[in-house]
């Protein structure tokens, strides 16, 4: 494990208590950090809304954001569980739990997983989601990784929460509302530029990612511009 690269994340994941909070951003971070230093293939978080229902907002590619998107719809798998129960899920070998979720072992097969760990992103007796992690093949978690993903899935819900500290009962429920906002534009957005660049879903993304980071600005900001053509973006807009 790069434990440079782990130390930097942890400060970033405590350093995002700014005014301009992009959640969508911070969470993808999270995401594509615990692919890069932990034993997994694919992550993905999971967030509660302001009812209490599961949302989709962050994946490491779009194949995984598909298939938590099923696991919602199905309303079986880990990552709920871990979620209802605030207790981690760890699944070596996903073929031997069809008969606890049929249809979403099934999916995760069909979609090249054989095993998953569904960590709550939890602070004391308040859970507010789920960190996934998927791996192609089956067999034991790196004893070492899981307390680290733990680790990490802590820090972030610590700075989601405290993002609505001096207005408790309002403020994560409005970031969650416009970070739903904003994966709608940002889908919008993938979809269009990768229609015109000719590229898949995923690489869309990045590209769009790395133009916000490289200009300094929020995914969802330059995902709307690109959408609506309001201003010029050199290297998006072509």
């Amino acid at each position: 494990m790069n434990q440079q690269l782990l130390a930097k994340t942890f400060v970033e994941l405590a350093d995002n208590l700014v005014a301009d909070f992009d959640l969508i951003d911070f969470l993808r971070l999270l995401t594509d950090r615990c692919v890069s230093m932990l034993d997994a293939s694919a992550a993905g978080v999971l967030l509660a809304d302001h009812d209490g229902k599961l949302r989709v907002m962050a994946a490491s590619d779009e194949q995984v954001r598909l298939l938590e998107l099923f696991q919602l719809q199905s309303d079986e798998g880990p990552c709920l569980e871990a979620f209802r129960t605030g207790t981690q899920v760890i699944v070596p070998d996903l073929t031997r739990e069809v008969a606890r979720w049929p249809r979403f072992a099934t999916a995760a097969h069909r979609s090249g997983f054989g095993a998953v760990q569904a960590l709550p992103m939890r602070l004391r007796d308040e859970t507010v989601g789920a960190l996934n992690l998927f791996r192609a093949t089956p067999g034991s978690f790196d004893p070492v990784g899981t307390p680290v993903a733990q680790a990490l899935a802590d820090v972030a819900t610590i700075s989601l929460l405290q993002q609505r500290s001096a207005q408790r009962s309002t403020v994560l429920n409005e970031q969650l509302q416009n970070a739903l906002n904003s994966r709608i534009l940002i889908e919008q957005a993938k979809g269009k530029l990768a229609e015109r660049q000719n590229v898949d879903m995923e690489r869309a993304f990045t590209t769009l990612r790395g133009y916000a980071r490289a200009h300094n600005r929020r995914l969802s900001d330059v995902a709307r511009a690109f959408i609506d053509g309001s201003e010029p973006l050199p290297g998006l807009a072509v």
